[in-house]
Protein backbone atom coordinates (compact mmCIF):
# COMPACT_ATOMS: atom_id res chain seq x y z
CA UNK A 1 0.00 0.00 0.00
CA UNK A 2 2.80 2.56 -0.78
CA UNK A 3 0.77 4.72 -2.66
CA UNK A 4 -1.63 5.44 0.24
CA UNK A 5 -0.78 8.36 2.15
CA UNK A 6 -1.01 8.40 5.91
CA UNK A 7 -4.39 9.60 7.18
CA UNK A 8 -5.83 9.32 3.84
CA UNK A 9 -9.99 7.93 2.36
CA UNK A 10 -7.83 4.79 1.11
CA UNK A 11 -5.45 4.44 4.29
CA UNK A 12 -8.74 4.45 5.61
CA UNK A 13 -10.53 1.55 3.81
CA UNK A 14 -7.68 -0.32 3.17
CA UNK A 15 -7.26 -0.47 7.23
CA UNK A 16 -10.59 -1.64 7.44
CA UNK A 17 -9.78 -4.42 4.32
CA UNK A 18 -12.44 -2.55 2.59
CA UNK A 19 -9.97 -2.44 -0.49
CA UNK A 20 -6.84 -3.91 -1.46
CA UNK A 21 -3.52 -3.04 -2.98
CA UNK A 22 -5.13 -3.82 -6.85
CA UNK A 23 -8.44 -1.61 -5.91
CA UNK A 24 -5.96 0.99 -4.57
CA UNK A 25 -3.96 0.96 -8.59
CA UNK A 26 -7.08 0.39 -10.44
CA UNK A 27 -8.54 4.16 -8.27
CA UNK A 28 -5.25 5.64 -9.16
CA UNK A 29 -5.62 5.02 -12.42
CA UNK A 30 -9.56 6.09 -12.80
CA UNK A 31 -8.34 9.60 -11.11
CA UNK A 32 -5.43 10.11 -13.83
CA UNK A 33 -8.01 9.10 -16.40
CA UNK A 34 -11.04 11.40 -15.25
CA UNK A 35 -9.94 13.91 -12.87
CA UNK A 36 -11.77 12.99 -9.95
CA UNK A 37 -11.21 12.16 -6.11
CA UNK A 38 -10.10 9.21 -5.14
CA UNK A 39 -13.53 8.01 -3.44
CA UNK A 40 -15.53 8.86 -6.49
CA UNK A 41 -13.50 6.74 -8.35
CA UNK A 42 -13.69 4.25 -5.85
CA UNK A 43 -17.32 4.36 -6.48
CA UNK A 44 -16.80 4.88 -10.42
CA UNK A 45 -15.42 1.53 -10.72
CA UNK A 46 -17.82 -0.32 -8.49
CA UNK A 47 -15.74 -1.06 -6.12
CA UNK A 48 -16.99 0.37 -2.76
CA UNK A 49 -20.70 1.74 -1.51
CA UNK A 50 -21.68 5.36 -0.73
CA UNK A 51 -22.02 3.63 2.79
CA UNK A 52 -18.40 3.06 2.64
CA UNK A 53 -17.00 6.27 1.12
CA UNK A 54 -19.33 8.19 3.94
CA UNK A 55 -18.23 6.14 6.59
CA UNK A 56 -14.04 6.52 5.98
CA UNK A 57 -14.74 10.14 5.03
CA UNK A 58 -16.18 10.61 9.01
CA UNK A 59 -13.00 8.89 10.40
CA UNK A 60 -10.84 10.63 8.35
CA UNK A 61 -12.16 14.58 8.85
CA UNK A 62 -13.53 13.11 12.74
CA UNK A 63 -16.86 13.78 12.32
CA UNK A 64 -19.40 11.75 13.91
CA UNK A 65 -21.22 9.31 10.85
CA UNK A 66 -25.02 8.33 11.82
CA UNK A 67 -27.54 6.28 10.75
CA UNK A 68 -30.52 8.60 10.92
CA UNK A 69 -33.97 7.60 12.80
CA UNK A 70 -37.11 10.09 13.32
CA UNK A 71 -36.57 10.23 16.96
CA UNK A 72 -33.33 11.34 17.05
CA UNK A 73 -34.90 14.90 15.40
CA UNK A 74 -36.14 17.41 16.65
CA UNK A 75 -38.87 19.68 15.06
CA UNK A 76 -38.04 22.49 16.46
CA UNK A 77 -34.65 22.65 15.33
CA UNK A 78 -35.92 21.18 11.54
CA UNK A 79 -38.16 24.47 11.88
CA UNK A 80 -34.89 26.62 11.60
CA UNK A 81 -34.14 25.51 8.38
CA UNK A 82 -36.49 25.96 4.98
CA UNK A 83 -37.62 22.51 2.89
CA UNK A 84 -35.82 24.32 0.19
CA UNK A 85 -33.03 24.57 2.05
CA UNK A 86 -32.55 20.86 3.13
CA UNK A 87 -33.50 20.05 0.07
CA UNK A 88 -30.91 21.60 -1.95
CA UNK A 89 -27.70 21.15 0.37
CA UNK A 90 -29.21 17.47 1.25
CA UNK A 91 -29.02 17.59 5.01
CA UNK A 92 -31.57 17.61 7.80
CA UNK A 93 -31.55 19.51 11.32
CA UNK A 94 -31.09 17.54 14.67
CA UNK A 95 -30.69 19.46 17.31
CA UNK A 96 -30.34 22.98 18.69
CA UNK A 97 -28.83 23.56 22.05
CA UNK A 98 -27.95 26.98 22.82
CA UNK A 99 -26.23 29.06 19.55
CA UNK A 100 -25.38 25.32 17.94
CA UNK A 101 -27.33 23.27 15.63
CA UNK A 102 -26.74 19.91 14.78
CA UNK A 103 -27.10 18.60 11.42
CA UNK A 104 -26.69 15.26 9.36
CA UNK A 105 -25.38 16.35 5.81
CA UNK A 106 -24.34 14.00 2.88
CA UNK A 107 -20.87 15.65 1.72
CA UNK A 108 -19.01 17.03 5.18
CA UNK A 109 -16.91 18.69 2.59
CA UNK A 110 -19.79 21.43 1.45
CA UNK A 111 -18.40 24.45 2.99
CA UNK A 112 -21.14 26.59 1.04
CA UNK A 113 -23.84 24.79 2.69
CA UNK A 114 -22.84 24.88 5.98
CA UNK A 115 -21.93 28.98 5.69
CA UNK A 116 -25.75 29.09 4.03
CA UNK A 117 -27.54 26.95 6.81
CA UNK A 118 -25.53 29.17 9.89
CA UNK A 119 -26.67 32.37 7.98
CA UNK A 120 -30.65 30.87 7.77
CA UNK A 121 -30.60 29.29 11.57
CA UNK A 122 -28.55 32.38 13.33
CA UNK A 123 -26.60 29.41 14.95
CA UNK A 124 -23.09 27.50 14.15
CA UNK A 125 -23.41 24.28 12.73
CA UNK A 126 -21.71 21.26 13.80
CA UNK A 127 -21.94 18.72 11.25
CA UNK A 128 -22.43 14.57 11.19
CA UNK A 129 -22.30 12.34 8.58
CA UNK A 130 -25.47 10.31 6.92
CA UNK A 131 -26.36 8.56 4.21
CA UNK A 132 -28.16 10.47 1.32
CA UNK A 133 -30.95 7.88 0.91
CA UNK A 134 -31.56 8.77 5.24
CA UNK A 135 -30.91 12.26 4.61
CA UNK A 136 -33.83 11.79 2.10
CA UNK A 137 -36.51 9.96 3.96
CA UNK A 138 -36.37 12.41 7.20
CA UNK A 139 -36.54 15.33 4.88
CA UNK A 140 -39.80 13.66 3.09
CA UNK A 141 -41.09 12.80 6.79
CA UNK A 142 -40.60 16.34 8.61
CA UNK A 143 -41.36 18.51 5.94
CA UNK A 144 -43.47 16.26 3.82
CA UNK A 145 -42.95 14.47 0.36
CA UNK A 146 -42.66 16.52 -2.45
CA UNK A 147 -45.81 16.02 -4.73
CA UNK A 148 -45.91 15.38 -8.26
CA UNK A 149 -41.51 15.63 -8.40
CA UNK A 150 -40.24 17.02 -11.18
CA UNK A 151 -37.25 18.74 -12.28
CA UNK A 152 -38.90 22.26 -11.57
CA UNK A 153 -37.35 23.59 -15.05
CA UNK A 154 -39.62 26.65 -16.61
CA UNK A 155 -39.22 28.59 -19.59
CA UNK A 156 -40.75 30.18 -22.33
CA UNK A 157 -37.85 29.43 -24.59
CA UNK A 158 -40.03 25.59 -24.74
CA UNK A 159 -43.15 24.08 -26.05
CA UNK A 160 -45.26 22.55 -22.98
CA UNK A 161 -44.80 19.02 -24.50
CA UNK A 162 -40.91 20.00 -24.27
CA UNK A 163 -41.17 20.90 -20.18
CA UNK A 164 -43.68 17.89 -19.82
CA UNK A 165 -40.72 15.38 -21.17
CA UNK A 166 -38.13 17.16 -19.49
CA UNK A 167 -39.66 17.63 -16.02
CA UNK A 168 -40.55 13.85 -15.85
CA UNK A 169 -37.03 12.75 -16.62
CA UNK A 170 -35.50 13.57 -12.77
CA UNK A 171 -32.14 11.71 -14.12
CA UNK A 172 -31.93 14.96 -15.55
CA UNK A 173 -30.82 13.43 -19.03
CA UNK A 174 -33.53 15.22 -21.00
CA UNK A 175 -32.86 18.57 -19.48
CA UNK A 176 -29.28 18.16 -21.10
CA UNK A 177 -30.19 17.13 -24.31
CA UNK A 178 -32.19 20.32 -24.30
CA UNK A 179 -29.63 22.18 -23.62
CA UNK A 180 -26.96 21.35 -25.58
CA UNK A 181 -29.84 21.11 -28.78
CA UNK A 182 -30.63 25.07 -27.77
CA UNK A 183 -26.77 26.01 -27.77
CA UNK A 184 -26.26 24.56 -30.80
CA UNK A 185 -29.77 26.14 -32.71
CA UNK A 186 -29.30 29.55 -31.19
CA UNK A 187 -25.26 29.55 -31.81
CA UNK A 188 -24.56 30.78 -28.05
CA UNK A 189 -21.27 31.74 -27.10
CA UNK A 190 -22.04 29.61 -23.92
CA UNK A 191 -24.62 28.70 -21.30
CA UNK A 192 -24.46 29.01 -17.59
CA UNK A 193 -26.19 27.39 -15.01
CA UNK A 194 -25.97 29.21 -11.61
CA UNK A 195 -27.54 28.20 -8.38
CA UNK A 196 -28.83 31.05 -6.19
CA UNK A 197 -30.07 29.01 -3.27
CA UNK A 198 -34.16 28.78 -3.96
CA UNK A 199 -33.43 28.53 -7.39
CA UNK A 200 -30.68 28.52 -10.31
CA UNK A 201 -30.99 30.38 -12.87
CA UNK A 202 -29.96 29.10 -17.06
CA UNK A 203 -28.56 31.93 -18.90
CA UNK A 204 -27.40 31.73 -22.09
CA UNK A 205 -24.66 34.51 -23.73
CA UNK A 206 -24.32 35.44 -27.63
CA UNK A 207 -21.31 37.50 -28.27
CA UNK A 208 -21.73 40.28 -25.71
CA UNK A 209 -25.32 39.45 -24.33
CA UNK A 210 -26.77 37.61 -21.94
CA UNK A 211 -30.31 36.45 -21.23
CA UNK A 212 -32.08 34.27 -18.85
CA UNK A 213 -33.28 31.29 -20.71
CA UNK A 214 -35.14 29.70 -17.51
CA UNK A 215 -35.08 28.69 -14.68
CA UNK A 216 -34.54 25.14 -12.29
CA UNK A 217 -35.53 24.08 -9.34
CA UNK A 218 -32.62 23.15 -6.59
CA UNK A 219 -33.99 20.02 -5.32
CA UNK A 220 -32.51 17.44 -7.80
CA UNK A 221 -29.65 19.75 -9.50
CA UNK A 222 -27.06 18.23 -7.35
CA UNK A 223 -27.62 14.78 -9.29
CA UNK A 224 -27.86 16.47 -12.50
CA UNK A 225 -24.45 18.53 -11.66
CA UNK A 226 -22.56 15.12 -10.50
CA UNK A 227 -24.06 13.17 -13.45
CA UNK A 228 -22.78 15.71 -15.81
CA UNK A 229 -19.06 16.44 -13.94
CA UNK A 230 -19.09 12.02 -14.17
CA UNK A 231 -19.99 12.11 -17.71
CA UNK A 232 -17.35 14.94 -18.19
CA UNK A 233 -14.72 13.75 -16.30
CA UNK A 234 -14.51 17.58 -14.66
CA UNK A 235 -12.58 17.54 -11.33
CA UNK A 236 -14.15 19.18 -7.97
CA UNK A 237 -13.22 22.89 -9.80
CA UNK A 238 -12.01 22.42 -13.75
CA UNK A 239 -13.57 21.70 -17.10
CA UNK A 240 -13.72 18.38 -19.15
CA UNK A 241 -15.36 17.27 -22.82
CA UNK A 242 -18.61 15.80 -23.89
CA UNK A 243 -19.29 14.55 -26.36
CA UNK A 244 -22.80 14.82 -28.22
CA UNK A 245 -24.40 13.60 -31.25
CA UNK A 246 -26.67 15.88 -32.93
CA UNK A 247 -28.13 15.35 -36.51
CA UNK A 248 -25.82 12.42 -37.10
CA UNK A 249 -22.81 14.86 -36.49
CA UNK A 250 -20.57 14.06 -32.97
CA UNK A 251 -20.24 17.84 -31.55
CA UNK A 252 -17.84 17.95 -28.53
CA UNK A 253 -18.78 20.27 -25.64
CA UNK A 254 -16.34 21.87 -22.69
CA UNK A 255 -18.05 21.45 -19.51
CA UNK A 256 -16.76 23.82 -16.69
CA UNK A 257 -17.69 23.25 -13.18
CA UNK A 258 -16.61 25.42 -9.89
CA UNK A 259 -18.63 24.38 -6.24
CA UNK A 260 -20.55 27.73 -5.33
CA UNK A 261 -23.06 28.74 -3.02
CA UNK A 262 -26.77 26.38 -3.69
CA UNK A 263 -24.21 24.04 -5.74
CA UNK A 264 -21.83 23.80 -8.85
CA UNK A 265 -21.95 27.02 -10.96
CA UNK A 266 -22.04 24.93 -14.37
CA UNK A 267 -21.10 26.74 -17.99
CA UNK A 268 -21.73 25.05 -21.23
CA UNK A 269 -19.40 25.83 -24.49
CA UNK A 270 -18.73 24.45 -27.82
CA UNK A 271 -15.06 23.23 -27.81
CA UNK A 272 -12.96 22.98 -30.76
CA UNK A 273 -9.82 21.09 -30.36
CA UNK A 274 -6.60 21.81 -30.69
CA UNK A 275 -3.87 19.17 -30.04
CA UNK A 276 -0.76 19.52 -29.79
CA UNK A 277 1.12 17.51 -32.05
CA UNK A 278 4.02 15.04 -31.31
CA UNK A 279 6.86 16.93 -33.24
CA UNK A 280 7.40 21.06 -33.45
CA UNK A 281 7.68 21.15 -37.44
CA UNK A 282 3.83 19.95 -36.54
CA UNK A 283 3.27 23.38 -35.43
CA UNK A 284 3.87 24.92 -38.93
CA UNK A 285 5.79 28.05 -36.90
CA UNK A 286 7.52 30.95 -38.30
CA UNK A 287 11.12 29.64 -39.04
CA UNK A 288 12.47 32.04 -36.48
CA UNK A 289 10.20 30.60 -33.26
CA UNK A 290 10.60 26.99 -34.60
CA UNK A 291 14.87 27.79 -34.54
CA UNK A 292 14.17 29.25 -31.11
CA UNK A 293 12.66 25.91 -29.62
CA UNK A 294 14.50 23.81 -31.38
CA UNK A 295 17.47 25.86 -29.91
CA UNK A 296 16.03 25.93 -26.20
CA UNK A 297 15.95 21.63 -26.49
CA UNK A 298 19.30 21.86 -26.99
CA UNK A 299 20.32 23.71 -24.16
CA UNK A 300 21.94 21.08 -21.88
CA UNK A 301 21.51 22.68 -18.83
CA UNK A 302 19.88 26.04 -17.30
CA UNK A 303 15.92 26.67 -16.74
CA UNK A 304 13.03 27.27 -19.59
CA UNK A 305 9.50 28.24 -18.81
CA UNK A 306 6.38 27.46 -19.81
CA UNK A 307 3.58 29.98 -19.14
CA UNK A 308 -0.14 29.38 -20.05
CA UNK A 309 -3.42 29.43 -17.84
CA UNK A 310 -4.17 26.56 -19.45
CA UNK A 311 -1.98 23.00 -17.66
CA UNK A 312 -3.00 20.79 -19.76
CA UNK A 313 -1.74 22.72 -22.90
CA UNK A 314 0.95 23.92 -21.13
CA UNK A 315 1.96 20.55 -20.07
CA UNK A 316 1.73 19.16 -23.71
CA UNK A 317 4.31 21.82 -24.89
CA UNK A 318 6.67 20.88 -21.78
CA UNK A 319 6.38 17.17 -23.30
CA UNK A 320 6.97 18.44 -26.93
CA UNK A 321 10.40 19.67 -26.12
CA UNK A 322 11.05 16.37 -24.53
CA UNK A 323 10.78 15.04 -27.45
CA UNK A 324 13.08 17.51 -29.79
CA UNK A 325 15.42 16.81 -26.89
CA UNK A 326 17.90 14.13 -26.84
CA UNK A 327 17.55 12.11 -23.90
CA UNK A 328 19.47 9.13 -24.97
CA UNK A 329 21.54 8.24 -22.09
CA UNK A 330 20.38 11.02 -19.81
CA UNK A 331 18.26 10.34 -16.36
CA UNK A 332 15.02 12.77 -16.65
CA UNK A 333 12.41 12.67 -13.45
CA UNK A 334 9.20 14.15 -13.85
CA UNK A 335 7.38 15.86 -11.05
CA UNK A 336 3.90 16.62 -11.50
CA UNK A 337 1.25 14.46 -13.21
CA UNK A 338 0.34 16.67 -16.63
CA UNK A 339 3.67 16.36 -18.26
CA UNK A 340 5.50 13.01 -19.90
CA UNK A 341 2.32 12.22 -21.80
CA UNK A 342 3.57 11.65 -25.72
CA UNK A 343 5.90 8.76 -26.87
CA UNK A 344 8.87 9.45 -23.92
CA UNK A 345 7.68 7.87 -20.19
CA UNK A 346 10.20 9.03 -17.22
CA UNK A 347 9.81 8.54 -13.77
CA UNK A 348 7.29 10.79 -12.28
CA UNK A 349 6.81 11.83 -8.52
CA UNK A 350 3.19 13.72 -8.05
CA UNK A 351 3.61 17.09 -6.72
CA UNK A 352 2.78 18.33 -3.77
CA UNK A 353 -0.14 20.86 -3.00
CA UNK A 354 1.84 23.57 -0.67
CA UNK A 355 4.74 25.47 -2.18
CA UNK A 356 7.18 24.88 1.16
CA UNK A 357 6.85 20.87 0.07
CA UNK A 358 7.50 21.13 -3.46
CA UNK A 359 10.11 23.04 -2.72
CA UNK A 360 11.48 20.61 -0.58
CA UNK A 361 10.69 17.43 -3.20
CA UNK A 362 12.56 19.45 -6.27
CA UNK A 363 15.52 19.94 -3.31
CA UNK A 364 15.24 16.21 -2.50
CA UNK A 365 14.95 14.92 -6.22
CA UNK A 366 18.73 16.29 -6.95
CA UNK A 367 20.15 13.60 -4.65
CA UNK A 368 18.51 11.11 -7.43
CA UNK A 369 21.12 13.24 -9.89
CA UNK A 370 19.17 13.88 -12.72
CA UNK A 371 19.95 15.46 -15.66
CA UNK A 372 16.47 16.70 -17.03
CA UNK A 373 14.46 17.66 -14.65
CA UNK A 374 10.41 18.74 -15.56
CA UNK A 375 8.11 20.60 -13.05
CA UNK A 376 4.87 20.70 -13.94
CA UNK A 377 4.04 24.19 -11.93
CA UNK A 378 6.58 26.36 -10.14
CA UNK A 379 4.51 29.65 -10.26
CA UNK A 380 4.84 29.72 -6.46
CA UNK A 381 7.64 32.16 -4.88
CA UNK A 382 9.46 29.04 -2.97
CA UNK A 383 8.70 26.67 -5.24
CA UNK A 384 10.12 28.97 -8.35
CA UNK A 385 12.85 29.64 -6.15
CA UNK A 386 13.82 25.88 -5.60
CA UNK A 387 13.31 25.53 -9.73
CA UNK A 388 16.29 27.71 -10.41
CA UNK A 389 18.43 26.50 -7.91
CA UNK A 390 18.01 23.33 -9.34
CA UNK A 391 19.43 24.53 -12.70
CA UNK A 392 22.28 26.48 -11.14
CA UNK A 393 23.51 22.92 -9.92
CA UNK A 394 23.71 22.28 -13.73
CA UNK A 395 20.21 20.33 -14.52
CA UNK A 396 18.49 21.27 -17.59
CA UNK A 397 14.83 22.38 -16.18
CA UNK A 398 11.89 22.52 -18.01
CA UNK A 399 9.18 24.27 -15.47
CA UNK A 400 5.61 25.65 -16.09
CA UNK A 401 3.71 28.73 -14.86
CA UNK A 402 0.57 29.36 -14.31
CA UNK A 403 0.42 32.83 -16.29
CA UNK A 404 -1.61 34.23 -19.25
CA UNK A 405 1.38 35.35 -21.27
CA UNK A 406 5.43 36.71 -21.88
CA UNK A 407 3.80 39.71 -20.52
CA UNK A 408 3.24 38.80 -16.89
CA UNK A 409 5.69 36.50 -16.89
CA UNK A 410 8.09 38.93 -17.88
CA UNK A 411 6.70 41.03 -14.80
CA UNK A 412 6.72 38.15 -12.33
CA UNK A 413 10.58 37.14 -13.54
CA UNK A 414 11.51 41.03 -13.07
CA UNK A 415 9.88 41.08 -9.43
CA UNK A 416 11.37 37.62 -8.32
CA UNK A 417 14.93 38.85 -9.83
CA UNK A 418 14.57 41.57 -7.33
CA UNK A 419 13.98 39.27 -4.39
CA UNK A 420 16.64 37.40 -5.43
CA UNK A 421 14.71 34.40 -5.91
CA UNK A 422 17.04 33.33 -9.23
CA UNK A 423 20.17 34.49 -11.19
CA UNK A 424 18.83 35.36 -14.72
CA UNK A 425 21.92 33.80 -16.22
CA UNK A 426 20.93 30.50 -15.80
CA UNK A 427 17.44 31.20 -17.46
CA UNK A 428 17.47 29.75 -21.45
CA UNK A 429 14.46 31.13 -22.60
CA UNK A 430 10.44 31.67 -21.63
CA UNK A 431 7.81 30.12 -23.87
CA UNK A 432 3.76 30.88 -24.18
CA UNK A 433 1.12 29.96 -26.05
CA UNK A 434 -2.43 30.80 -26.74
CA UNK A 435 -5.12 28.86 -28.23
CA UNK A 436 -7.18 30.61 -31.07
CA UNK A 437 -9.90 29.68 -32.90
CA UNK A 438 -10.36 30.43 -36.52
CA UNK A 439 -13.58 31.46 -38.16
CA UNK A 440 -15.46 29.14 -40.77
CA UNK A 441 -15.09 30.68 -43.93
CA UNK A 442 -18.76 29.28 -44.95
CA UNK A 443 -20.83 31.15 -42.78
CA UNK A 444 -18.49 34.55 -41.99
CA UNK A 445 -20.21 37.66 -42.00
CA UNK A 446 -19.34 41.20 -41.45
CA UNK A 447 -20.75 43.10 -38.40
CA UNK A 448 -19.97 46.14 -36.69
CA UNK A 449 -18.52 45.43 -32.92
CA UNK A 450 -19.96 46.72 -29.79
CA UNK A 451 -18.50 50.68 -28.18
CA UNK A 452 -17.12 47.93 -25.90
CA UNK A 453 -15.44 45.89 -27.74
CA UNK A 454 -13.86 48.33 -29.89
CA UNK A 455 -12.36 49.95 -26.60
CA UNK A 456 -11.24 46.50 -25.33
CA UNK A 457 -9.35 45.70 -28.55
CA UNK A 458 -7.56 49.45 -28.37
CA UNK A 459 -6.37 48.81 -31.77
CA UNK A 460 -4.20 51.87 -33.31
CA UNK A 461 -5.89 51.47 -36.82
CA UNK A 462 -8.94 49.08 -37.58
CA UNK A 463 -9.40 46.71 -39.84
CA UNK A 464 -11.54 47.34 -43.23
CA UNK A 465 -13.99 44.97 -41.54
CA UNK A 466 -14.38 42.74 -38.85
CA UNK A 467 -16.16 38.87 -38.77
CA UNK A 468 -17.91 36.82 -36.27
CA UNK A 469 -19.81 33.34 -37.48
CA UNK A 470 -23.30 32.76 -37.71
CA UNK A 471 -22.84 28.57 -37.47
CA UNK A 472 -23.18 26.48 -40.65
CA UNK A 473 -23.41 22.82 -41.82
CA UNK A 474 -20.05 23.01 -43.10
CA UNK A 475 -18.50 23.77 -39.19
CA UNK A 476 -21.10 21.82 -37.29
CA UNK A 477 -23.59 24.79 -35.91
CA UNK A 478 -19.68 25.74 -34.61
CA UNK A 479 -18.59 28.74 -36.37
CA UNK A 480 -14.84 27.93 -36.53
CA UNK A 481 -12.68 25.84 -38.68
CA UNK A 482 -9.91 25.10 -36.60
CA UNK A 483 -8.03 26.18 -33.40
CA UNK A 484 -4.55 26.66 -33.04
CA UNK A 485 -1.58 28.07 -31.27
CA UNK A 486 0.16 31.42 -31.12
CA UNK A 487 3.31 31.11 -29.69
CA UNK A 488 6.06 33.50 -28.18
CA UNK A 489 9.44 32.05 -27.65
CA UNK A 490 12.06 34.95 -25.95
CA UNK A 491 15.81 33.42 -25.55
CA UNK A 492 17.64 34.59 -22.95
CA UNK A 493 20.64 35.36 -25.18
CA UNK A 494 23.30 38.07 -24.32
CA UNK A 495 22.23 41.13 -25.40
CA UNK A 496 18.95 40.28 -23.94
CA UNK A 497 20.26 39.39 -20.51
CA UNK A 498 22.61 42.11 -20.53
CA UNK A 499 18.72 44.41 -20.51
CA UNK A 500 16.81 42.18 -18.37
CA UNK A 501 19.44 42.33 -15.25
CA UNK A 502 19.02 46.78 -15.74
CA UNK A 503 15.49 46.38 -16.64
CA UNK A 504 12.32 47.91 -14.02
CA UNK A 505 9.36 47.57 -16.39
CA UNK A 506 7.96 44.93 -19.08
CA UNK A 507 8.02 47.88 -21.40
CA UNK A 508 11.87 48.31 -21.43
CA UNK A 509 12.13 44.43 -22.18
CA UNK A 510 9.32 44.34 -25.02
CA UNK A 511 11.17 47.64 -26.44
CA UNK A 512 14.31 45.66 -26.56
CA UNK A 513 12.69 42.51 -28.37
CA UNK A 514 10.48 44.64 -30.61
CA UNK A 515 14.34 45.84 -32.34
CA UNK A 516 15.18 43.01 -32.13
CA UNK A 517 12.96 42.21 -34.66
CA UNK A 518 10.67 39.38 -32.14
CA UNK A 519 6.92 38.04 -33.48
CA UNK A 520 5.01 38.33 -30.22
CA UNK A 521 1.48 36.52 -29.52
CA UNK A 522 -0.05 40.42 -29.57
CA UNK A 523 1.06 40.98 -33.12
CA UNK A 524 0.47 37.39 -34.37
CA UNK A 525 -3.47 37.63 -33.51
CA UNK A 526 -3.64 41.21 -34.56
CA UNK A 527 -2.78 39.99 -37.69
CA UNK A 528 -5.25 37.13 -37.80
CA UNK A 529 -7.57 40.10 -36.58
CA UNK A 530 -7.15 42.52 -39.40
CA UNK A 531 -7.24 39.61 -42.10
CA UNK A 532 -10.81 38.39 -40.53
CA UNK A 533 -9.58 35.28 -39.76
CA UNK A 534 -10.30 36.16 -36.07
CA UNK A 535 -13.54 37.10 -34.29
CA UNK A 536 -13.06 40.43 -32.58
CA UNK A 537 -14.64 38.58 -29.19
CA UNK A 538 -12.12 35.68 -29.94
CA UNK A 539 -9.02 37.93 -30.29
CA UNK A 540 -10.13 39.72 -26.82
CA UNK A 541 -10.55 36.71 -24.89
CA UNK A 542 -7.14 34.78 -26.59
CA UNK A 543 -4.82 37.59 -26.94
CA UNK A 544 -6.13 40.99 -24.94
CA UNK A 545 -7.31 39.06 -21.71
Amino acid sequence: MSNIRKGTLGEILSDSQIITADDVNSALEEQKRSGCRFGEALLNLGIVTQEDIDWALSNQLDIPYIRLKQDMIDPLAVALIPAAMARTYNCIPLIRAGGELNIALADPLNRPAVEAIERESGCSVNVSVALLREIREMIDAFYGSVQHDSMGFESTEFSEDSLEAVNADLSGGILLDYLLIYILQHRLTSLSLQPFGDVVLIRGRQGTTVATIGTLAPNHFPEFSLRLRKAAHVPQSGSGLLSFSYRSRETVFQIAMMPGEGGDFITIRLHVSARVPDRLVELHLPPAQESAFALLARAGRGITFFASRNARERDRFMDLMLEEMDTTGRNVIILGGGPGRMQKHFPRIALPESGAERARLIMDSLDHDPDILVIADVTEGSTFSAACRAAVHGKQVLAGLEMPNNRTALRQLLLYQQKNYFLPVFVNGLISFTGIQHLCPSCRVEYLPSREELAAMRLEQPPAAFYRSTGCDVCGQRGFSERCFLLDVILFDEPFLRVFEQADTVAALEDCLKLAGHQSIEQAGLRLLMDGEVSPEEYIASVIM
